[in-house]
């Protein structure tokens, strides 16, 4: 189980450094400027041993020896500290462009992922991942590459200066300082799963607040403000226990490592202060040694440091890892087409679909659509009409059967060139930050003006549009809370509209939509739908009647089919639907 951990920290650490890779000349001046630094700060004390040398006694000092000294331990510092901001810079440049890198890589793999592992997520857990636990690597790395390097050479260039002065002493300190390390890594062994998960449950909370404050309305309709107050409270007192513990023995560290730095302290003091009675080395000598002392266990409470904060590091790591590492979507075939203008036939054959192998949805699905058709798809909730608009647009891929447009296996034609034959209108709306005109032309950017115009004019929001604060320039944010739910759905007819492709799918496309403006609304998608093939789902069936095929689903299975009349004259499961919606 330890191995198996300790190659786990191992592996990340490696993935980690790989995206230092492309920067390692920053890497390269770092520990340049970090030799600079630390070669400097050594000699200094060798110049305050010196002085104190010529300072003999009471009226018998050595100013004309003590000047220049003085004049070398003012470059001495003024050198150091240049060295140590350009290493600071190095580092910090090194940092952010790594980070920058892995959240870039982070991302793009969110966009190539399938649906399905973005819907198994939870969204708030995925903002973390992205967010919070980057920042975490990033102070890791700072602090890491801050003071670990410049620590390293600390250490090695005290021990071989304090060789040169006095090697009996140097003995001491180099056998009581690996105490320290010893702590360190004793109580970091405790701190990394107490940090893996402080962040996951961190991750819980990010998306537990996502989804109350971003359905507030809905919260307070339901009263379920206290039950929203009592999982919190679970879950923040969850991160309180963890983090409190991650904090307690990471806290631990560096009074521990302190205490054994104190102790070599002490022994250098007494044995040098014997050594110095003794004639063996110089009082100045002696000053210089504690200072050396002091040096020496300085970077071993940093290091410590840097361990508990790589641990933290390293759990933060994992997570955007399992992020990046995710299985991508199945990528287009090599002879994939490029549909530039599908002819609108679609066909289903013995379609299977399922979300969960034990519990099979759309079974031996079958269907033939022809070009300008209008086929409607109705059924109680959870029957698979989404699924269906799923399955054509290639969110997700058919289990078994096939689905062709314009006569290609969808497998066969690329997904953005088949989503691109698609203009689809949902009654979940989506809006991103951005001015009206934006919004509109998100499908078609080099659109002018006028096209923007004439595609709002016909969804029929024009005029409410004219009367924002700035018209087409009004900034919207990316929930539209400054328009109404309507308006957004508004907007994005318009967008649809503005595309005009030759496929369309309407899912509840005017469920928002008041009754005066949703005749209208219909009569510019009758318009719009001329010649262009439609998938509509819809509940209220008014909108329906003239549609060319009205396909009735039930628990994944087309029980009805026809147009609305023979439907009727049926008496079966859709005339039912039909008659209690209009029933007196």
């Amino acid at each position: 189980m330890k191995s198996r951990k300790k190659t786990e920290e191992r592996s990340v650490l490696m993935r980690i450094l790989s995206f230092t890779k492309p920067y390692s000349a920053y890497i390269v001046f770092t520990m340049i400027f970090a030799l600079i630094s630390v070669a400097l700060t050594l000699y200094a004390p060798i110049l305050t041993g010196d002085a104190i040398d010529l300072i003999i006694e009471k009226g018998k000092v050595d100013f004309a020896g003590i000047i220049p000294i003085l004049i070398k331990f003012a470059v001495t510092v003024v050198i150091t500290a240049l060295a140590q901001w350009l290493m600071n810079l190095c580092t910090n440049k090194l940092t952010y462009m790594t980070v920058r890198d892995i959240r870039e890589q982070a991302f793009e793999k969110i966009q190539r992922v399938p649906l399905k592992f973005i819907d198994s997520q939870g969204q708030g857990d995925i903002l973390s991942r992205m967010i919070t636990d980057v920042e975490q690597v990033s102070d890791g790395l700072l602090m890491g590459f801050t003071q670990l390097f410049s620590g390293i050479v600390t250490i090695f260039g005290t021990i071989g200066f304090m060789l040169s002065i006095n090697v009996k002493i140097t003995l001491i300190v180099v056998v009581i300082t690996p105490l320290s390390l010893f702590v360190a890594s004793f109580i970091a062994k405790r701190t990394f799963n107490m940090f893996k998960i402080q962040s996951e449950t961190r991750g819980e909370m990010t998306s537990l607040i996502e989804e109350m404050v971003g359905n507030q309305k809905v919260v307070k309709a339901f009263s379920y403000e206290d039950d929203a107050e009592e999982k919190f409270d679970v879950i923040n007192k969850k991160l309180q226990e963890c983090g409190v513990k991650a904090l307690f023995y990471s806290a631990l560290t560096n009074p521990s490592t302190r205490f054994i730095n104190g102790l070599v302290y002490s022994g250098v003091g007494v044995f040098g202060a014997i050594s110095a009675i003794g004639g063996n080395i110089s009082v100045g000598q002696l000053s210089c040694f504690l200072s050396y002392a002091n040096q020496y266990t300085k970077p071993f409470n940093e290091i410590s440091g840097v361990i508990t904060e790589l641990q933290s590091a390293f759990a933060s790591a994992k997570r955007i890892f399992e992020i990046i590492d995710a299985k991508e979507q199945t990528p287009d075939a090599e002879n994939a087409v490029e549909l530039e203008k599908a002819d609108g036939r679609v066909e289903l054959k013995d379609v299977k679909f399922y979300y969960d192998p034990k519990i099979p949805l759309i079974e031996d699905l079958n269907l033939k659509v022809m070009p300008g058709q209008r086929i409607a798809i109705v059924g109680p909730t959870g029957c698979g009409k989404t699924t269906i608009i799923n399955l054509l647009m290639r969110f997700y891929d058919v289990v078994g059967g096939e689905i062709s447009v314009s006569g290609y296996p969808v497998k066969e034609i690329t997904r953005d060139s088949l989503r691109g034959n698609y203009g689809m209108v949902l009654q979940e709306t989506w809006l991103k930050t951005g001015t009206v005109f934006e919004n509109i032309a998100y499908g078609k950017p080099d659109a002018t003006m006028e096209e923007v115009e004439a595609a709002a004019k016909a969804a029929h929001c024009h005029g409410f549009i004219k009367r924002l604060p700035k018209g087409y320039d009004t900034v919207l944010s990316d929930e539209g809370e400054n328009i109404s739910q309507g308006q957004k759905q508004l907007l994005c007819i318009a967008r649809v509209m503005l595309c005009l492709p030759p496929m369309l799918i309407l899912d509840e496309a005017t469920s928002s939509i008041d009754t005066r403006t949703e005749i209208l609304i219909q009569q510019a998608f009758d318009r719009m739908m001329e010649g262009r093939t439609c998938f509509i789902v819809a509940h209220r069936l008014s909108t329906i009647r003239g549609a060319d095929c009205i396909l009735v689903m039930d628990k994944g299975h087309v029980i009805e089919k026809g147009t609305h009349e023979e439907l009727l004259e049926k008496g079966g499961f859709y005339a039912k639907i039909y008659n209690s919606q209009f029933a007196v």
